[in-house]
């Protein structure tokens, strides 16, 4: 079976790898382009690419797969594709749109269902959590589970037919960085159970109702202590490690990276207020009178600590309001 790959992160990244492990045949790999990253703003290849060059697999790196706007460079790569011919095309958290000539170019892996050309890995258990962000947005809404959905691709955002579901629980030290990494292994592990038999997952269409993972973005990191101590809890767990969840404290912005919610006594301090602040964490009183117990942090040009060495170097007081 020559199968051709698109993905770009870390997640993509474990599905591709055991590809390889499993003596599967990776005639290409698509991903996205080089990208400026940390301080000095070095470009830095996507880690599919990285498993991909170490493989001596051929990397593509569109811009777009619209003819209109890719121009010659969108139509070279259509053309190395049909070259090869695949079988199959599998695609994970890749971040391009794919329009329905790149969905229809595989030949197919099962003749009963001869749409079934592309399939994608992706990190929810569909038909909740569509889109950009799934694992994050399932944490910031309080979901007990997680899982992945492998899917038979279509034009739709996340919209085709599933083929193979399965859940993990979410725990309360989980974040988006750890579950992304549980999520992206067992997804990688269904992928390869997968292709041993697709007749095994026959396509199930997905039920009407759904919600969607929009994109996480910077602003709404911005922590309101006036909401509920266990919502404040789930954002920032949900946004480490991207973009980060922050406050202030006077007049200097803090990021906060690991928090939990003390239930167990309801305070009637003003939301912001500082409860206590010592190794075991910085205790703030949230909008319900729950207490957020803020247990890594970060000062700008700063390192991650844990809130005993963070309040070494940087003082935090009882009674103090944060904003």
């Amino acid at each position: 079976m020559k199968i051709v790959f698109a993905g770009t992160p870390e997640f993509a990244a474990y599905a591709l790898n055991k590809l390889i492990e499993e003596g599967h045949d990776i005639r290409m790999v698509l991903t996205q382009p080089d990208r400026p990253s940390g301080r000095g703003r070095k470009l830095k290849a996507s880690a599919v690419k990285e498993v991909a060059l170490k493989a001596g697999i051929p990397v593509e790196t569109p811009l777009t797969f619209r003819r209109a706007k890719g121009g010659e460079e969108t139509a070279a790569v259509y053309d190395k594709l049909r070259e090869i011919d695949p079988d199959l095309l599998i695609v994970a958290a890749y971040g391009l749109i794919l329009p329905q000539e790149l969905l229809e170019l595989p030949k197919g892996i099962w003749s009963e269902y001869p749409n079934l050309k592309a399939v994608n890995i992706h990190g929810s258990l569909l038909p909740d959590w569509r889109g950009a962000a799934p694992i994050a947005r399932g944490l910031e809404k309080g979901d007990k589970k997680a899982g992945v959905t492998l899917m038979q691709m279509d034009v739709g955002l996340d919209t085709g037919p599933m083929l193979y579901k399965k859940a993990i629980p979410i725990t309360e030290e989980d974040t988006a960085g750890t579950l992304t990494e549980k999520v992206g292994k067992l997804g990688a592990e269904m992928l390869v159970e997968y292709l041993k038999d697709p007749t095994k997952y026959p396509p199930v269409v997905q039920p009407e109702e759904a919600s969607y993972a929009s994109k996480l973005e910077k602003a709404e990191g911005v922590i309101d202590w006036n909401q509920p101590a266990q919502v404040i809890v789930n954002k920032i767990r949900a946004f480490n490690p991207f973009p980060g969840t922050s406050f202030k404290h006077g007049e200097t912005n803090l990021k906060a990276w690991f928090a939990v919610c003390e239930k167990d006594k309801e305070y009637k301090e003003s939301a912001g207020t500082v409860l206590s602040a010592d190794a075991k964490g910085v205790r703030v009183c949230a909008g319900d009178g729950k207490v957020v117990c803020l247990k890594e942090l970060q000062r700008p040009g700063g390192k991650k600590l844990p809130a005993r060495e963070f309040l070494a170097g940087h003082p935090i007081k009882e009674k103090e309001l944060l904003e």
